[in-house]
């Protein structure tokens, strides 16, 4: 069992001791989509109830509706989902969080789909109308622990999490406060899901946590705070000024026997047909938010900085994966180009680990020069150069330089 299944696991046994009336309300079976149309060997997806929600859940009924085949959805967590994916039990997976550099994680390919907002959750009966960045950063440090501190009555701020701290949502919000994403944070209730997690605040009145634009959007037992008195819409997260914004991924495995069927599901994505579905469910369309990306160090420097009191800029996580999905859509940005000059020197230091040498991937069933793109964190045309390609056509077996000398 894998060291990521082994945590996985121990957190769900704590998790099932602290909220099990929350889970025995939120337990998921499997999803079927049925249609005369459906061909073909079923997609398992599964992943966090974030990305179910905004992304796949109907998009999977339109992907069967237009004749592609059948979607099992399993929606539950993020790192169950990866962990599913690496070990071959689902296709893909979904996750509100981009790769953790982990080895587990290096392995699968993060394909961004959409934008979304991180949003701070109460319970409609708490007054308070807006929180800063810094009073955020401190009440997750347990530093302020009174909602009469932040505006509102004199009470205890129930502050709730999700167990895992590799879960997509919680992941990306600790990453913006502090830089990195598996900080430690002061929350005395622990959820197993992001779900189960806005079911707990919509029964206490001075509860707080975060979840989603998409997941929350007309739910009328939670109430969104804005922050900074910038309310999380979609409106907002088109033009960067509610700062707490993510890419929603995707995330499969080049080496599937499914791999071929995997990419046709991602590029579906790209349809106008799908992107509607994506704009009904308040996510905006990845390629919709070219701006966002080439914004987007600016907007980490200023949320770490006022988060932290603090003129230092946070750390650049994950630069592969980071210059890889910035340069599908802004490939001159200053943000693409930071996390490319991190990831040259990040191979830089891996060569001098290994005594140069030059980094290679051999070609296995199912791969794409696009998805080894994906995977090494290099763009396609950077693949062809190296390897004096003609065309994006490769064949199996093939040795493919990955990494420039």
């Amino acid at each position: 069992m894998s060291v990521r299944a082994v945590r996985l696991l121990s957190a769900l046994l704590l998790g099932a001791c602290l909220v099990a009336p929350a889970v025995a309300k939120t337990t998921h079976h499997p999803v079927h989509h049925k249609t005369a149309k459906s061909k073909g060997p079923a997609l398992i997806w599964r992943g966090d109830v974030t990305t179910a929600h905004g992304v796949v859940t109907e998009m999977a009924k339109l992907w069967e509706q237009e004749g592609h085949g059948r979607v099992e959805l399993q929606p539950f967590n993020t790192a169950s989902g990866i962990d599913a994916v690496a070990a071959g039990t689902a296709d893909i997976a979904g996750s509100a969080r981009p790769s953790d550099g982990s080895p587990e994680d290096s392995r699968l390919t993060f394909t961004p789909v959409a934008w979304d907002g991180l949003a701070m959750i109460t319970n409609p009966a708490n007054p308070v109308r807006s929180l800063t960045l810094r009073q955020l950063h401190e009440i997750y440090f347990g530093k302020i622990t009174n909602w009469k501190d932040v505006g509102g009555r004199d009470a205890p701020i129930d502050l709730y999490a999700v167990i895992s701290p590799n879960d997509g949502v919680e992941y990306s919000l600790r990453s913006l406060l502090y830089g990195r994403g598996d900080q430690q944070i002061s929350a005395p209730r622990l959820y197993l899901n992001t779900k189960a997690l806005e079911e707990g605040i919509a029964l206490n009145p001075n509860g707080l946590g975060v979840s989603t634009l998409s997941n929350v959007a007309g739910n009328p037992k939670l109430r969104t705070i804005p922050i900074d008195g910038v309310a999380p819409t979609v409106a907002n997260i088109a033009d960067g000024s509610y700062p707490l914004y993510i890419p929603l991924f995707l995330v499969t495995n080049p080496n599937s026997p499914k791999a071929a069927q995997t990419q046709a599901f991602l590029d579906f994505l790209q349809t106008d047909k799908a992107k509607a579905v994506l704009r009904d469910h308040s996510v905006l369309p990845y390629q919709d938010g070219a701006g966002l990306v080439s914004m987007n160090e600016a907007r980490r420097n200023k949320v770490y900085g006022e988060s932290t009191a603090s003129s230092a800029k946070p750390p650049l996580a994950a630069p592969g994966a980071s210059y890889a999905a910035a340069a599908a859509v802004a490939p001159t940005s200053e943000h693409t180009l930071a996390a490319h000059a991190a990831m040259e020197r990040r191979d830089a230091d891996a060569r001098a680990s290994t005594g140069g040498a030059t980094k290679t991937y051999t070609v296995v069933k199912g791969d794409t020069l696009s998805g080894i793109a994906k995977k090494q964190g290099v763009t396609v045309t950077d693949l062809r150069d190296w390897n004096h390609l003609k065309n994006d056509s490769i064949r199996l077996g093939q040795s493919l330089r990955v990494s420039r000398d």
